[in-house]
């Protein structure tokens, strides 16, 4: 409960202030290992951070500082950081652009079907509603950006959501809601199209 009200405060004076792109991108130095040098990950486990909106960087960043999102690679990286500094590294990865990637021609059509129109049968909604057709994510709600993202880390997270793994938030529970009525090729098929949407 501790940790949940520090997130609500961290969280909403992230929100009250915006960040210095040039001061993040001096910030980000340790960030670029794992998550390219612009923020455009070379590693599919990884996710890119280039172009993603600077509200949910910001709300991920207080999360994994404040233990409720726990990611052990992450562990310690931003215990030296302060508000003003998470608020600069998320606005100099927004600032960025991100890379598309290509789907895989096989998926196409049923990844096309789950992101566009969701799964009617099994109550699957469409990707859309919360991350827009474009895969551009909602900056209001602090839905994240999805287009070009490595479909490597897609899957992963897909599957965390669906076993309850990554079940954090109330933004998290709406992916949990959804993932465990998705099947391994539909992880699969969505992973891929979402790398290639643009």
């Amino acid at each position: 409960m501790k940790n949940r009200i520090l997130t609500i405060v961290l969280f909403s004076l992230f929100l009250s202030g915006s960040g210095d792109p040039e001061a993040g991108k001096d910030k980000s130095y340790t960030c670029s290992s794992c998550h390219g040098a612009d923020g455009n990950s070379i590693m599919g486990l990884w996710p890119s951070l280039a172009g993603q909106n600077a509200a949910y960087l910001e709300k991920q960043l207080a999360l994994i500082k404040s233990g409720e999102r726990v990611i052990p690679e992450m562990m310690g990286i931003l215990d030296s950081l302060n508000e003003q500094d998470l608020k600069d590294l998320a606005a100099y990865y927004a600032s960025n652009k991100n890379s598309v990637g290509e789907a895989k021609k096989d998926l196409v059509d049923l990844g096309h079907k789950l992101y566009f129109s969701g799964n009617i049968e099994k109550g699957v909604p469409a990707c859309t509603g919360c991350h827009s057709p474009n895969g551009l994510g909602n900056s209001q709600a602090a839905y994240p950006l999805l287009s070009g993202q490595k479909p490597e880390y897609i899957a992963k997270t897909l599957k965390e959501y669906r076993t309850g793994d990554r079940d954090y938030s109330e933004a998290s529970k709406i992916m949990v809601s959804i993932a465990y009525k998705l099947d391994d090729k539909e992880i699969e098929a969505l992973a891929s199209f979402i790398h290639g949407l643009y």
